[in-house]
């Protein structure tokens, strides 16, 4: 198998920062009497847009102006806990950046945050020599949730690949059937919050200095 091209999932993969969205999303829901443990987190958070979430979560169905008022709420509240820790990116993903790029193979970004955290995530993680900001996939408000294979499917037509070339990194449950549902030839789990993965065979790694660059020859 070679892989001709690689997308990363961003929350949890490239930038280890669940628990910071965990406290941020507890913060958020005690201001409405609401709580969730970590598992009800893991089910129906991790991984998905924050209009499923929100919908998910509160009992009536809200409007559009609705999500987008709570959603920004939300991320603001997480944006400033992010910039009270020393945000960097995930260990060994600047070094397998400059691999790929120095053997020309295309990889991207696929995340379900939003664009103003996409924008956060450029100003402060230092991503613009290695992605185009207007080139990164992200939650557009169109864009079907994980598990739907559709986020994953438009960055491999981006880089004009197939499932069947392609390998994708994730760390949430909801992505992980994401990526098999886009029939990526190859997963790998990132274990950035020490979770329990033992549904799935696929290799799990904390630094991605563990990736086999054979896999790419």
């Amino acid at each position: 198998m070679k892989i001709k091209g690689v997308i990363f999932d961003f929350n949890g993969t490239l930038f280890w920062d669940t628990d910071l969205h965990n406290k941020a999303w507890d913060t958020f829901l005690e201001r409405y009497n609401f709580k969730l443990s970590d598992e009800e987190k893991n089910k129906k958070i991790h991984g998905k847009n924050n209009k499923d979430i929100l919908n998910a979560i509160f009992p009536n169905q809200l409007s559009k102006k609705d999500i987008n008022i709570l959603s920004e709420e939300k991320e603001k509240i997480y944006q400033e806990l992010c910039l009270q820790t020393n945000m960097q990116l995930a260990p060994g993903a600047v070094d397998l950046f400059y691999y790929l790029k120095g053997r020309n193979i295309p990889f991207v970004i696929a995340t379900a945050s939003e664009i103003d955290n996409v924008n956060f995530y450029f100003d402060h993680l230092k991503l613009a020599p290695f992605f185009k900001r207007s080139e990164i996939i992200y939650n557009n408000g169109k864009i079907k949730s994980k598990p739907d294979p559709e986020i994953f499917n438009k960055a491999m037509n981006l880089m004009g690949l197939s499932g069947e070339e392609t390998l994708i990194f994730e760390d949430s449950i909801s992505g992980i059937k994401s990526a098999e549902n886009a029939k990526a030839a190859k997963i790998i789990i990132v274990n950035s919050n020490n979770d329990d993965y033992s549904n799935w065979n696929y290799q799990q790694i904390k630094n991605f200095s563990e990736v086999d660059k054979e896999l790419f020859n």
